[in-house]
């Protein structure tokens, strides 16, 4: 039987310098080359969804159509409008990708392999607080984005940067507690060591409620339909880059965006999904978790946890700013708090012996049930509450309507009454209201 060589913290630190540059530049063009495809396989698998082809024209299939878009916006004309601030203004985009690059540096791609030679982990780095480094670069991109809004003096971008701020406070507080629940059964927060952890049944299994809230986070903080409140067309123009024209400072930005969206997408493998551990029944073979095959695995899950956001995308509509906000504080944070306060009694129960699982999966995962069910029941104990607030208020209102029915000017242009006894010398008598 073939052992698997998961990397662990102890294997960090210890490869030479040309080889930290070869896995640096080799996640830089993974990076690069996967939003150029992704552009396309999004647009391609939209307009499938759609019941049209989509790109066809540059190249073949289509596949050259984002080599040309790029093309394009970094020859366009670089302009800065007037009143802009030209530095926050030109490093607002930088802010937005620099730290998405750097987020996805903790995301394990493999075991440890030979690579040139050298005994290596596929994973560039990792840190005992890997997971915080991540929602920490996640933070910091949005100053980029509120930057942009501010530093374009427009009204509309700055809309956009706010709402991007405000959105960014709710939803990493519940993505932050979603992660609790992981770092509790994992007993870490580092990446390889959490994919360790998930040797035997991946925490989308035994952790679902944490997993359900980190996709609906995941939405909100990638900026994703129908949480991309910050650059909502209808409302806003643009968006935060309203102002910015379609130039590379605009390839920079939706660069970064994508980065966003690859990052959670492999968060959500590496957190949830077992990492790059085969699926059951594959990882059955001896071979499956050994060598360069994880690769496989991970690229697999990873491809389609994107293609589940590009469905959300074509199926959904963009909801209402208070309604994601209200879904952020009212629903999500305050069910985290109740699922982590379980987590912490079931991990007390069950982990016994130095943290080894001894307990049973169906005692874990009907726990889990139970707290969706209960969850369940109280939104809809509070959706029952509103919509009897929406009946007593609509009531109100249609009682102040037809009270104002009886008035004289209803329907009509009310006349307000001259009581002055002489307008330029002439006498006049005051007109009741409601006459003409």
């Amino acid at each position: 039987m073939k052992i698997v060589l998961a990397a662990d913290l102890a294997d960090f630190g210890k490869d030479p310098l040309w080889i930290t540059i070869i896995k640096a530049v080799m996640l830089f063009v993974f990076l690069m080359l996967g939003v150029l495809f992704g552009v396309w396989f999004e647009r391609k698998l939209i307009s499938r969804m759609q019941n049209r082809y989509g790109p066809n024209r540059a190249g073949k299939f289509g596949l050259l159509q984002s080599v040309a878009d790029g093309i394009k916006m970094g020859l366009k004309e670089d302009l800065f409008p007037n009143t802009v601030d030209k530095v926050l203004y030109l490093l607002a985009p930088i802010i937005m990708v620099v730290p998405a690059f750097l987020a996805f540096s903790i995301v394990p791609f493999g075991p440890v392999v030979n690579l040139f030679g050298v005994q290596t982990p596929l994973q560039l780095v990792d840190l005992p607080v890997a997971v915080l480094f991540m929602l920490a670069m996640g933070a910091v991109s949005v100053y980029g984005v509120v930057l942009a809004g501010w530093s374009s003096r427009s009204p509309y971008a700055l809309l956009g940067g706010l709402r991007s701020a405000a959105q960014v406070v709710s939803y990493e507080i519940a993505m932050g507690l979603s992660f609790v629940a992981v770092f509790l059964f994992a007993g870490t927060l580092s990446t390889s060591e959490i994919v360790e952890a998930q040797e035997a049944t991946w925490f989308a299994v035994l952790l679902l409620p944490s997993f359900l809230v980190y996709v609906v986070c995941m939405f909100g903080e990638a900026a994703r339909i129908p949480f991309d409140l910050p650059e909502g067309e209808g409302e806003l123009v643009g968006g935060f880059q309203t102002e910015y024209s379609s130039s590379l400072k605009f390839a920079v930005i939706m660069m970064a965006e994508y980065i966003h969206t690859f990052t959670a997408s492999g968060i959500a493998v590496t957190l949830f999904l077992g990492g790059w551990r085969a699926p059951f029944p594959i990882s059955m073979w001896e071979g499956a978790n050994v060598g360069y095959w994880p690769v496989l695995w991970f690229f697999i899950k990873f491809v389609l946890t994107f293609c589940f956001i590009v469905w959300v995308r074509a199926s959904l509509p963009r909801v209402r700013y208070d309604q994601l906000m209200s879904l952020g504080w009212k629903v999500l944070i305050p069910v985290n708090l109740a699922w982590i306060l379980l987590v912490a009694a079931v991990r007390n129960v069950l982990f016994v012996n130095n943290g080894t699982f001894e307990g049973d999966l169906y005692v874990s995962a009907g726990l889990g049930v139970i707290i969706v069910i209960g969850a369940l029941a109280i939104w809809m104990r509070f959706d029952t509450v509103n919509q009897r607030r929406k009946e007593a208020r609509k009531a109100e209102v249609e009682a102040e309507f037809e009270e104002l029915s009886n008035e004289p000017t209803a329907g009509g242009f009310p006349v307000p009454p001259l009581d002055l006894p002489h307008y330029h010398g002439v006498q006049h008598k005051e007109i009741p209201s409601g006459t003409n």
